[in-house]
């Protein structure tokens, strides 16, 4: 499933068997304005956000609180979080001016759902830059894929990164695999505002043809980089997993990285 939420401040959730995540909308701008992707980790099986944006505004029951089937205990702030794209240019991440505006559902079906998130313009060290963010998701795995299409004027090509938040103030990460095209971590939670953690995440991006992997910005953000021409479609699969579900260690979530 995928929908809009005007109920909560634009969110815009998405979700299969596996693995749930957000992205922030417009009512959200400034608190914070950030292209990141949220997770929302879960007990394999059921779609849970409905319930979970019902019981929160209707019920009292906050998603941060584990009342079962998981909840909401990953940080974004201003961050690429799970697994978003932004353009880096000059050793920079040049993120979008707004969160998303506008969106469409393409595809819709038990097995898949298909949508745009549309992002305005923005201008970043002399370019004019829009994106349009088409993500997959298909049932019974734990990764979207993502078709970003970055449109700008200004240089003939920009380098774009795909990401992690490593979360380097809050020291979450207790094993981390990177390859020229792919970087996943193994951490513990980076929101335990309601309470401690439980069990462990795994979060990765995948580029393919990547030129590069790196951590950047002191710690900050651990991405994957190619360039690009304005309308090209910047391709990549982004993913994430709880050790309250199937995969119970670093080593099992790994080899599925590898094996994408």
């Amino acid at each position: 499933m995928a929908r809009y939420v005007p109920e909560r401040m634009d969110d815009f959730i998405f979700e299969n068997d596996l693995i749930c995540g957000r992205i922030y909308g417009e009512a959200l701008e400034g608190n914070p304005t950030s292209p990141g992707i949220d997770v929302w980790v879960k007990i394999p099986g059921a779609l849970v956000a409905d319930k979970r944006y019902k019981d929160e505004l209707e019920n009292g029951k906050t998603y941060h609180k584990n009342w079962g089937d998981g909840k909401d205990c990953y940080k974004v702030a201003v961050s690429l979080g799970a697994g978003a794209s932004a353009p880096f240019i000059a050793d920079t991440l040049r993120m979008p001016a707004t969160n998303y505006r506008s969106w469409e559902i393409l595809e819709q079906t038990p097995d898949k759902v298909v949508f745009v998130l549309h992002y305005p313009e923005w201008k970043a060290a002399g370019a004019t830059i829009s994106l349009d963010k088409k993500i997959t998701v298909t049932a019974g795995t734990y990764f979207c894929r993502v078709d970003d299409t970055y449109t700008f004027t200004g240089p003939e090509t920009i380098t774009v990164a795909a990401g992690i938040f490593r979360h380097p103030e809050q020291n979450t990460i207790e094993k981390e695999f990177s390859e020229s095209d792919r970087y996943a971590i193994w951490e513990h939670a980076s929101d335990q505002s309601v309470e401690p953690e439980e069990g462990m995440l795994g979060v990765a991006v995948v580029v393919p043809d990547a030129v590069s992997t790196s951590i950047i910005e002191n710690g900050k953000h651990g991405i994957c980089t190619k360039s690009i021409q304005s309308g090209q479609t910047f391709t990549y699969w982004f993913g994430s997993c709880w050790t309250g579900g199937d995969i119970k260690t670093a080593e099992e979530w790994f080899r599925l990285v590898r094996g994408l």
